[in-house]
Protein backbone atom coordinates (compact mmCIF):
# COMPACT_ATOMS: atom_id res chain seq x y z
CA UNK A 1 0.00 0.00 0.00
CA UNK A 2 1.34 3.46 -0.91
CA UNK A 3 2.45 5.58 2.01
CA UNK A 4 0.62 8.85 2.65
CA UNK A 5 2.21 12.22 1.92
CA UNK A 6 3.55 13.97 5.05
CA UNK A 7 2.00 17.22 6.26
CA UNK A 8 3.43 20.55 5.10
CA UNK A 9 5.88 22.27 7.43
CA UNK A 10 4.98 25.90 6.79
CA UNK A 11 7.32 27.35 9.42
CA UNK A 12 10.34 25.93 7.61
CA UNK A 13 9.11 27.54 4.40
CA UNK A 14 8.66 30.80 6.29
CA UNK A 15 12.24 30.66 7.55
CA UNK A 16 13.43 30.07 3.99
CA UNK A 17 12.09 33.55 3.25
CA UNK A 18 14.48 35.11 5.76
CA UNK A 19 17.38 32.86 4.75
CA UNK A 20 17.09 33.78 1.06
CA UNK A 21 16.74 37.50 1.82
CA UNK A 22 19.76 37.24 4.11
CA UNK A 23 21.84 35.94 1.20
CA UNK A 24 20.73 38.89 -0.94
CA UNK A 25 21.74 41.29 1.83
CA UNK A 26 25.02 39.45 2.31
CA UNK A 27 25.91 40.01 -1.34
CA UNK A 28 24.48 43.49 -1.80
CA UNK A 29 24.38 45.52 1.40
CA UNK A 30 26.47 46.96 4.19
CA UNK A 31 25.84 44.83 7.31
CA UNK A 32 26.22 47.91 9.53
CA UNK A 33 22.97 49.26 8.13
CA UNK A 34 21.12 46.64 10.18
CA UNK A 35 22.18 47.40 13.74
CA UNK A 36 22.03 44.39 16.03
CA UNK A 37 21.44 42.15 13.01
CA UNK A 38 24.79 43.13 11.48
CA UNK A 39 26.51 39.86 12.54
CA UNK A 40 23.71 37.87 10.88
CA UNK A 41 23.99 39.78 7.59
CA UNK A 42 27.79 39.65 7.63
CA UNK A 43 27.62 35.87 7.94
CA UNK A 44 24.89 35.50 5.31
CA UNK A 45 26.85 32.70 3.64
CA UNK A 46 25.64 30.50 6.51
CA UNK A 47 22.17 30.61 4.99
CA UNK A 48 23.55 28.39 2.21
CA UNK A 49 24.75 25.87 4.80
CA UNK A 50 21.28 25.96 6.32
CA UNK A 51 19.66 25.41 2.91
CA UNK A 52 21.86 22.35 2.27
CA UNK A 53 21.01 20.83 5.65
CA UNK A 54 17.33 21.69 5.18
CA UNK A 55 17.37 20.05 1.74
CA UNK A 56 18.44 16.76 3.29
CA UNK A 57 15.81 17.08 6.00
CA UNK A 58 12.93 17.92 3.66
CA UNK A 59 13.77 15.15 1.19
CA UNK A 60 14.00 12.62 3.99
CA UNK A 61 10.83 13.94 5.63
CA UNK A 62 8.95 13.41 2.38
CA UNK A 63 10.57 10.24 1.03
CA UNK A 64 12.04 8.19 3.89
CA UNK A 65 8.87 6.18 4.50
CA UNK A 66 8.59 5.26 0.83
CA UNK A 67 12.28 4.40 0.59
CA UNK A 68 12.15 2.12 3.63
CA UNK A 69 9.03 0.44 2.26
CA UNK A 70 10.74 -0.17 -1.09
CA UNK A 71 8.29 2.16 -2.87
CA UNK A 72 10.73 4.87 -3.96
CA UNK A 73 11.34 4.67 -7.70
CA UNK A 74 14.86 6.08 -8.08
CA UNK A 75 14.54 7.09 -11.72
CA UNK A 76 11.21 8.78 -11.14
CA UNK A 77 12.64 10.56 -8.09
CA UNK A 78 15.58 11.89 -10.13
CA UNK A 79 13.26 13.04 -12.89
CA UNK A 80 11.10 14.86 -10.35
CA UNK A 81 14.13 16.61 -8.84
CA UNK A 82 15.38 17.61 -12.29
CA UNK A 83 11.96 19.06 -13.13
CA UNK A 84 12.01 20.94 -9.83
CA UNK A 85 15.42 22.60 -10.10
CA UNK A 86 16.39 22.88 -13.74
CA UNK A 87 13.96 25.46 -15.22
CA UNK A 88 15.03 28.21 -12.81
CA UNK A 89 18.63 27.04 -12.96
CA UNK A 90 18.58 27.41 -16.74
CA UNK A 91 16.92 30.82 -16.45
CA UNK A 92 19.67 31.94 -14.06
CA UNK A 93 22.31 30.93 -16.61
CA UNK A 94 20.53 32.75 -19.42
CA UNK A 95 20.45 35.88 -17.27
CA UNK A 96 24.20 35.50 -16.80
CA UNK A 97 25.17 35.25 -20.47
CA UNK A 98 26.21 38.90 -20.41
CA UNK A 99 29.14 37.85 -18.14
CA UNK A 100 30.72 35.53 -20.72
CA UNK A 101 33.22 38.17 -21.82
CA UNK A 102 34.35 38.72 -18.26
CA UNK A 103 34.53 34.97 -17.65
CA UNK A 104 36.68 34.55 -20.77
CA UNK A 105 39.13 37.21 -19.58
CA UNK A 106 39.36 35.86 -16.03
CA UNK A 107 40.03 32.19 -16.86
CA UNK A 108 42.46 30.21 -18.93
CA UNK A 109 41.04 29.05 -22.25
CA UNK A 110 40.74 25.50 -20.88
CA UNK A 111 38.89 26.58 -17.76
CA UNK A 112 36.59 28.86 -19.76
CA UNK A 113 35.52 26.08 -22.11
CA UNK A 114 35.21 23.66 -19.18
CA UNK A 115 32.91 26.15 -17.44
CA UNK A 116 30.87 26.60 -20.60
CA UNK A 117 30.45 22.82 -20.98
CA UNK A 118 30.02 21.76 -17.35
CA UNK A 119 27.81 24.55 -15.97
CA UNK A 120 24.66 23.56 -17.93
CA UNK A 121 25.29 19.96 -16.77
CA UNK A 122 25.35 20.95 -13.07
CA UNK A 123 28.97 19.80 -12.80
CA UNK A 124 30.90 23.06 -12.47
CA UNK A 125 31.06 22.87 -8.68
CA UNK A 126 33.50 19.97 -8.81
CA UNK A 127 36.20 22.31 -10.17
CA UNK A 128 36.71 25.22 -7.74
CA UNK A 129 38.10 27.58 -10.39
CA UNK A 130 34.82 27.53 -12.33
CA UNK A 131 32.36 26.83 -9.50
CA UNK A 132 30.83 30.31 -9.79
CA UNK A 133 30.88 30.41 -13.60
CA UNK A 134 28.16 32.66 -15.13
CA UNK A 135 26.08 32.68 -11.92
CA UNK A 136 27.83 32.90 -8.56
CA UNK A 137 25.18 31.13 -6.40
CA UNK A 138 24.69 28.31 -8.94
CA UNK A 139 27.58 26.28 -7.50
CA UNK A 140 25.17 24.96 -4.90
CA UNK A 141 23.18 23.20 -7.59
CA UNK A 142 26.20 21.05 -8.46
CA UNK A 143 26.19 19.99 -4.82
CA UNK A 144 22.44 19.44 -4.73
CA UNK A 145 22.53 17.38 -7.94
CA UNK A 146 25.10 15.08 -6.34
CA UNK A 147 23.09 14.83 -3.13
CA UNK A 148 19.95 13.99 -5.11
CA UNK A 149 21.91 11.25 -6.87
CA UNK A 150 22.88 9.53 -3.62
CA UNK A 151 19.69 10.22 -1.68
CA UNK A 152 17.69 7.08 -2.66
CA UNK A 153 20.34 4.92 -0.98
CA UNK A 154 20.79 7.19 2.04
CA UNK A 155 17.01 7.28 2.56
CA UNK A 156 16.88 3.52 3.01
CA UNK A 157 18.67 3.69 6.35
CA UNK A 158 16.31 2.16 8.89
CA UNK A 159 14.35 4.26 11.33
CA UNK A 160 16.26 4.57 14.65
CA UNK A 161 14.75 2.79 17.62
CA UNK A 162 16.51 4.81 20.31
CA UNK A 163 17.50 8.47 20.49
CA UNK A 164 20.94 8.19 22.13
CA UNK A 165 22.64 5.99 19.50
CA UNK A 166 21.17 8.09 16.71
CA UNK A 167 22.42 11.29 18.32
CA UNK A 168 25.87 9.71 18.60
CA UNK A 169 25.85 8.96 14.87
CA UNK A 170 24.75 12.49 14.09
CA UNK A 171 27.58 13.81 16.28
CA UNK A 172 29.96 11.69 14.22
CA UNK A 173 28.66 13.20 10.98
CA UNK A 174 29.00 16.66 12.50
CA UNK A 175 32.64 16.02 13.37
CA UNK A 176 33.30 14.65 9.88
CA UNK A 177 31.78 17.82 8.48
CA UNK A 178 34.31 19.94 10.35
CA UNK A 179 37.31 17.99 9.07
CA UNK A 180 37.70 19.97 5.79
CA UNK A 181 37.76 23.29 7.67
CA UNK A 182 40.05 21.91 10.37
CA UNK A 183 42.50 20.60 7.76
CA UNK A 184 42.48 23.98 6.06
CA UNK A 185 43.31 25.68 9.35
CA UNK A 186 46.03 23.15 10.17
CA UNK A 187 47.87 23.30 6.83
CA UNK A 188 46.91 26.82 5.65
CA UNK A 189 47.52 25.82 1.99
CA UNK A 190 46.72 29.30 0.63
CA UNK A 191 49.01 31.09 3.06
CA UNK A 192 46.22 33.40 4.31
CA UNK A 193 46.87 34.43 7.90
CA UNK A 194 43.25 35.08 8.87
CA UNK A 195 40.74 33.98 6.18
CA UNK A 196 37.48 35.95 6.01
CA UNK A 197 34.49 36.14 3.67
CA UNK A 198 36.61 38.37 1.40
CA UNK A 199 39.61 36.05 1.18
CA UNK A 200 40.59 34.30 -2.03
CA UNK A 201 42.62 31.14 -2.53
CA UNK A 202 42.17 27.97 -4.60
CA UNK A 203 41.97 25.75 -1.54
CA UNK A 204 39.58 28.11 0.19
CA UNK A 205 37.39 28.04 -2.92
CA UNK A 206 37.42 24.24 -2.76
CA UNK A 207 36.30 24.45 0.87
CA UNK A 208 33.53 26.92 0.05
CA UNK A 209 32.15 25.67 -3.26
CA UNK A 210 32.73 21.96 -3.87
CA UNK A 211 30.05 19.31 -3.18
CA UNK A 212 32.28 17.06 -1.07
CA UNK A 213 32.93 19.87 1.42
CA UNK A 214 29.21 20.10 2.25
CA UNK A 215 27.99 16.52 1.98
CA UNK A 216 28.07 16.09 5.77
CA UNK A 217 25.49 18.88 6.16
CA UNK A 218 23.15 17.12 3.74
CA UNK A 219 23.60 13.75 5.49
CA UNK A 220 23.05 15.45 8.86
CA UNK A 221 19.76 16.82 7.52
CA UNK A 222 18.67 13.37 6.37
CA UNK A 223 19.47 11.92 9.80
CA UNK A 224 17.66 14.82 11.44
CA UNK A 225 14.45 13.74 9.71
CA UNK A 226 14.77 10.34 11.41
CA UNK A 227 15.16 12.09 14.75
CA UNK A 228 12.10 14.17 13.89
CA UNK A 229 10.09 10.95 13.66
CA UNK A 230 10.94 10.12 17.27
CA UNK A 231 10.13 13.46 18.92
CA UNK A 232 6.43 14.17 19.41
CA UNK A 233 5.17 16.95 17.17
CA UNK A 234 3.57 18.82 20.11
CA UNK A 235 6.43 18.22 22.54
CA UNK A 236 7.45 21.40 24.46
CA UNK A 237 11.02 20.30 23.83
CA UNK A 238 10.71 21.44 20.23
CA UNK A 239 9.98 25.04 21.21
CA UNK A 240 13.02 25.16 23.47
CA UNK A 241 15.19 23.54 20.82
CA UNK A 242 14.10 26.15 18.28
CA UNK A 243 14.64 29.10 20.61
CA UNK A 244 17.97 27.67 21.75
CA UNK A 245 19.07 27.16 18.16
CA UNK A 246 18.37 30.78 17.20
CA UNK A 247 19.99 32.12 20.39
CA UNK A 248 23.00 29.86 19.99
CA UNK A 249 23.65 30.91 16.40
CA UNK A 250 23.33 34.59 17.26
CA UNK A 251 25.72 34.11 20.19
CA UNK A 252 28.30 32.43 17.97
CA UNK A 253 27.99 35.16 15.34
CA UNK A 254 28.56 37.83 18.00
CA UNK A 255 32.01 36.33 18.53
CA UNK A 256 32.89 37.46 15.00
CA UNK A 257 36.48 36.72 13.93
CA UNK A 258 37.17 34.85 17.17
CA UNK A 259 35.53 31.86 15.44
CA UNK A 260 37.69 30.72 12.49
CA UNK A 261 35.97 31.30 9.14
CA UNK A 262 37.12 27.93 7.80
CA UNK A 263 35.09 25.93 10.32
CA UNK A 264 32.26 28.43 10.58
CA UNK A 265 31.56 28.26 6.85
CA UNK A 266 29.66 25.01 6.98
CA UNK A 267 30.32 22.46 9.70
CA UNK A 268 30.27 24.23 13.03
CA UNK A 269 26.62 25.26 13.26
CA UNK A 270 25.03 21.99 12.11
CA UNK A 271 23.62 21.07 15.57
CA UNK A 272 22.15 24.56 16.05
CA UNK A 273 20.57 24.48 12.60
CA UNK A 274 19.21 21.07 13.55
CA UNK A 275 17.64 22.48 16.72
CA UNK A 276 15.92 25.19 14.67
CA UNK A 277 14.57 22.69 12.14
CA UNK A 278 13.21 20.39 14.86
CA UNK A 279 11.64 23.37 16.60
CA UNK A 280 9.92 24.67 13.49
CA UNK A 281 8.79 21.19 12.47
CA UNK A 282 6.72 21.02 15.65
CA UNK A 283 3.45 22.55 16.76
CA UNK A 284 4.34 25.49 18.96
CA UNK A 285 4.33 29.28 19.14
CA UNK A 286 7.61 29.66 17.24
CA UNK A 287 6.35 27.50 14.37
CA UNK A 288 3.09 29.47 14.30
CA UNK A 289 4.89 32.81 14.06
CA UNK A 290 7.18 31.72 11.23
CA UNK A 291 4.38 29.85 9.47
CA UNK A 292 2.22 32.90 8.79
CA UNK A 293 0.98 33.17 5.21
CA UNK A 294 3.03 36.20 4.02
CA UNK A 295 6.29 34.52 5.04
CA UNK A 296 5.26 31.22 3.48
CA UNK A 297 4.19 33.03 0.31
CA UNK A 298 7.63 34.58 -0.14
CA UNK A 299 9.39 31.51 1.24
CA UNK A 300 7.98 29.40 -1.58
CA UNK A 301 9.94 31.63 -3.97
CA UNK A 302 13.18 31.34 -1.97
CA UNK A 303 14.78 29.03 -4.54
CA UNK A 304 14.03 31.53 -7.31
CA UNK A 305 15.26 34.43 -5.20
CA UNK A 306 18.46 32.64 -4.26
CA UNK A 307 19.36 31.47 -7.74
CA UNK A 308 18.31 34.56 -9.68
CA UNK A 309 19.22 37.42 -7.36
CA UNK A 310 22.88 37.79 -8.27
CA UNK A 311 22.49 38.21 -12.02
CA UNK A 312 19.23 40.13 -11.69
CA UNK A 313 20.92 42.64 -9.39
CA UNK A 314 23.79 43.10 -11.82
CA UNK A 315 21.44 43.53 -14.77
CA UNK A 316 19.22 45.94 -12.86
CA UNK A 317 22.13 48.20 -11.94
CA UNK A 318 24.18 47.91 -15.12
CA UNK A 319 21.11 48.95 -17.10
CA UNK A 320 20.57 52.04 -14.87
CA UNK A 321 16.86 51.25 -15.09
CA UNK A 322 16.12 52.66 -11.66
CA UNK A 323 17.78 55.95 -12.53
CA UNK A 324 15.83 56.11 -15.78
CA UNK A 325 12.61 55.58 -13.81
CA UNK A 326 13.76 58.21 -11.27
CA UNK A 327 13.73 55.61 -8.51
CA UNK A 328 17.46 55.58 -7.82
CA UNK A 329 17.07 57.62 -4.63
CA UNK A 330 15.16 54.72 -3.10
CA UNK A 331 17.99 52.28 -3.74
CA UNK A 332 18.98 49.74 -2.47
CA UNK A 333 15.60 49.13 -0.83
CA UNK A 334 13.71 49.38 -4.11
CA UNK A 335 16.14 46.84 -5.57
CA UNK A 336 15.46 44.39 -2.76
CA UNK A 337 11.73 44.66 -3.29
CA UNK A 338 12.19 44.30 -7.05
CA UNK A 339 14.19 41.11 -6.60
CA UNK A 340 11.51 39.60 -4.37
CA UNK A 341 8.78 40.56 -6.85
CA UNK A 342 10.73 39.07 -9.76
CA UNK A 343 11.37 35.88 -7.76
CA UNK A 344 7.65 35.51 -7.11
CA UNK A 345 6.96 36.08 -10.80
CA UNK A 346 9.55 33.48 -11.75
CA UNK A 347 7.97 30.99 -9.33
CA UNK A 348 4.48 31.31 -10.80
CA UNK A 349 5.31 32.04 -14.44
CA UNK A 350 8.37 29.84 -14.99
CA UNK A 351 9.14 27.35 -12.24
CA UNK A 352 5.71 25.87 -11.57
CA UNK A 353 4.48 25.69 -15.21
CA UNK A 354 7.80 24.29 -16.42
CA UNK A 355 7.91 21.78 -13.59
CA UNK A 356 4.42 20.51 -14.40
CA UNK A 357 5.27 20.21 -18.10
CA UNK A 358 8.57 18.46 -17.53
CA UNK A 359 7.04 15.99 -15.09
CA UNK A 360 4.37 15.24 -17.64
CA UNK A 361 6.88 14.71 -20.46
CA UNK A 362 9.24 12.60 -18.35
CA UNK A 363 6.61 10.64 -16.45
CA UNK A 364 7.94 11.84 -13.11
Amino acid sequence: METSKPARLNALTGLRCFAAINIVLFHFSNPHWFGFLAPVIDAGYLSVSYFILLSGFVLAYNYNARARAGELDRVRFWKARFARIYPIYLLSLLLGLYTLGREYRSHTHGMFWAGLALTPLLLQGWIPAIATFINTPAWTMSAEAFYYAIFPWVARWKRPERVAPHLAKMAGVWMLGMIPGALYMAFNPDGIAHPTRWSYGPWLWALKYTPYAHVASFIFGVMLASLDEIVERKSPLRLWLGLGGFAGIYGVLLLGPQVPYAIMHDGLLMPLFGCIVLGLAGENLLATVLGVRPLVFVGEASYCLYLLHFNLWKLLHHSHLLDWLRLGRFDPWISYMTLIALALAALHLVEKPAQRQLRKWMGA
